[in-house]
């Protein structure tokens, strides 16, 4: 696929009674922002937070960030909350001018903080030709007991990403994304089941840790599995066999 040169930027951040992390992640965005505008002032970006069945203060909080665009959905699945920020996104953007074949989705979650770089790497990689960015995290030492933090560490070396897929940091180009269909309205895995479809449909995906985003390391999450469910239990092996 052969993408016209970015000029929008979609983040797309779906929360779920997020109130006490939303204000970390919505900071690092910002941040991550700027940097992105100090090297290409022409790229347009816009951030959109999706409440999705909160029953906490998380969307007025996300409201009071600057410059950040909020949607409230009563759908209870993180891939219907995605996929509504998507479209919110791309129709803010088109309200600044920016034509949809131009811009890039950038997904990330309530519970994370993405670095300075984080947009950057992304438009970097789709200058280069990537249709996707498939990104790493790095759970949050501070909520893990030692035995975790030395399991992680084991798996995982620097400047080696391993491919694994995370909403928590994934990248595409929206001509990709419309070629794949977009997120299913799933409550889990709609980030693996949208790089399949991805893959399938010939997109150039590019694995990259760069841009590593930190995430939360609770072991009870917003969706029924997911990386919470992960550090519980599928890193040291405790999960049953079905």
């Amino acid at each position: 696929m052969t993408a016209p040169r970015l000029l929008g930027v979609a983040v797309v951040v779906p929360a779920r009674d997020e109130s006490d992390l939303i204000e970390r992640c919505l900071a690092s965005i910002a941040v991550a922002r700027e940097q992105l505008k100090g090297i290409a002032p022409e790229v347009r970006v816009v951030t959109v937070v999706v409440a999705d069945a909160c029953t906490d203060d998380t969307a007025d909080r996300a409201r009071r960030a600057p410059d950040v665009v909020v949607i409230e959905t009563a759908g209870r699945a993180v891939g219907m909350a995605r996929a509504a920020g998507v479209d919110e996104a791309m129709r803010h953007l088109a309200q600044l001018g920016v034509d949809g074949s131009s811009v890039w989705i950038a997904n990330t979650d309530a519970d994370s903080a993405v670095p300075p770089r984080w947009l950057t790497v992304q438009v970097e990689l789709a200058d280069d030709g990537a249709d996707v960015m498939v990104g790493t995290v790095r759970p949050d030492f501070a909520d893990l007991d030692a035995e975790r933090i030395a399991a992680w560490t084991a798996r995982h070396t620097p400047g080696r990403p391993n491919g694994h897929v995370h909403g928590a940091n994934l990248g595409m180009h929206a001509i990709a994304y419309r070629r794949a269909g977009g997120f299913d309205p799933l409550d889990l895995h709609e980030d693996v089941v949208l790089v399949q479809r991805l893959r399938d449909s010939g997109a150039i995906v590019a694995a990259s840790d760069a841009g590593e985003v930190l995430t939360s390391g609770r072991s009870v999450g917003r969706t029924p599995g997911g990386y919470a469910g992960y550090l519980a239990l599928d890193l040291l092996g405790q999960r049953p066999v079905a």
